[in-house]
């Protein structure tokens, strides 16, 4: 077919030579148009029709594999398919620049399997992601293990293609450097074992609450990479933790809260120890009309006159026997209205309790859960628990111990001045 092209060329009065190099060039044309028309094809045509057999059907996978741009990516093996076949047309006498070309083509399209590798895989997980199991078991990190494996195949693979080497040769090369590639790739090894410890352990899930303070992050895991988590803080501000550190170092992680029944107010109240006494007569009265201790109260007191009687106390002294004291009531009246508290779980740790005296007086702390762990919710159940018990403290004759403020020195010195002048 050549041979009677380049006679056509030579019967119009052209040199062999001249109708040679004609033939080449009108090849290399109809080759650079078949290419163009292929890729036209295989990009506008193909890819309009997929796509819209994809957006037809109920099934989401499809799309994300169309969004992921696999399709558009095997597109481009088509044309390279053209010039590397059609490569001897062009240079039928077989030479060392048809041989360099056909290995660059070559090297080319692993290029483009490489990309279609990758895109496949991030499809796969965006599928992956859509079901409930993602949360807990990510495989994005495993993912990207599979991406580094497949790009150092195909590195090697391109390079040998284009040196016209045996890729065993390079890879035994490779093996003599293995030290150096340990030291270069020591983050994604590191990454790599870390990324299975934290999966296979279920320690990090995409969503939960962690603290790292060394990292300075506090707030929600939004992703699982191979070599960092991402961590948006609460102030919006995102950190990126190395994988590994959260497997060398401590962390917290609050899903055990979130996934419990409540979430913990731990917090006290520091009680002036001058205030504390024993309850008179006109106190327990007092106390009685409160609907939260009437029992309490009733009970306590019988318990505390059997007792005294039975070891014949002399109840005319206060300190002798058994007696009530405001402290005391108060602690009792805390539990109480905690109890009755329709935002407290019941069926957790519920402690009322009285810590060390300190300089700052004696603390009652409050141990108990509340029934919402949402964090705006939790922190307004709080504030009206306190609210409610500083105002209810003066009821019990105690008060809050608070250190002397600038305020009250002025105060002071601004009384004993009056009291100087009256």
């Amino acid at each position: 077919m050549l041979t009677r092209v380049i006679d056509f060329f030579i019967n119009l009065d052209l040199s062999s030579e001249y109708a040679d190099i004609l033939v080449k060039i009108l090849i290399l044309c109809a080759v650079i148009l078949a290419s163009y028309l292929v890729d036209l094809i295989s990009k506008k045509i193909l890819l309009t029709v997929i796509t819209g057999v994809v957006k037809k059907t109920k099934t989401s996978w499809d799309d994300i594999l169309v969004d992921s741009g696999l399709f558009a990516r095997i597109a481009h093996i088509a044309p390279v398919l053209v010039l590397y076949f059609a490569l001897p047309y062009i240079l039928p006498v077989k030479s060392a620049l048809e041989d360099l070309i056909q290995r660059l083509l070559l090297a080319y399209m692993t290029g483009i399997i490489l990309m279609v590798a990758n895109s496949f895989l991030t499809a796969v997980n965006t599928i992956y992601s859509t079901y409930k199991i993602s949360k807990n078991r990510p495989i994005k990190g495993y993912l990207q293990i599979v991406k580094v494996f497949l790009s150092i195949i195909a590195i090697i693979l391109i390079i040998t293609t284009i040196l016209n080497k045996s890729p065993f040769g390079l890879l035994s090369g490779i093996g003599a450097l293995s030290a150096v590639i340990m030291l270069i790739f020591k983050d994604s090894i590191l990454g790599l074992v870390a990324a299975i410890q934290l999966s296979g352990n279920d320690m990090v899930r995409i969503g939960d609450w962690i603290t790292v303070p060394a990292h300075g992050a506090d707030g929600d895991v939004i992703d699982i990479k191979l070599q960092t988590v991402t961590i948006q803080n609460f102030d919006k501000t995102i950190v990126n933790v190395p994988i590994y550190s959260l497997v060398s170092s401590s962390f917290k992680n609050w899903r055990g809260m979130s996934e419990s029944d409540g979430r913990r107010i731990k917090r006290h109240l520091n009680i002036d120890m001058n205030t504390i006494r024993f309850c008179s007569e006109e106190m327990i009265d007092r106390f009685k009309k409160i609907d939260l201790l009437g029992d309490y109260i009733a009970a306590k007191q019988h318990e505390i006159d059997e007792d005294n009687s039975a070891n014949r106390a002399n109840t005319s002294e206060m300190i002798n026997g058994r007696r009530m004291t405001n402290l005391g009531v108060f602690r009792a009246y805390i539990e109480a209205y905690l109890r009755k508290h329709n935002k407290i779980n019941k069926n957790m740790t519920f402690l009322v309790r009285q810590l060390q005296p300190t300089e700052k007086g004696i603390s009652l702390e409050l141990y108990v859960f509340s029934t919402d762990q949402d964090w705006a919710v939790y922190e307004s159940i709080q504030a009206d628990i306190f609210d409610h018990l500083l105002a209810a403290i003066s009821f019990f004759d105690l008060s809050v111990y608070q250190a002397v403020s600038g305020l009250d020195v002025r105060s002071g010195l601004n009384k004993n001045h009056s009291n100087s002048l009256a």
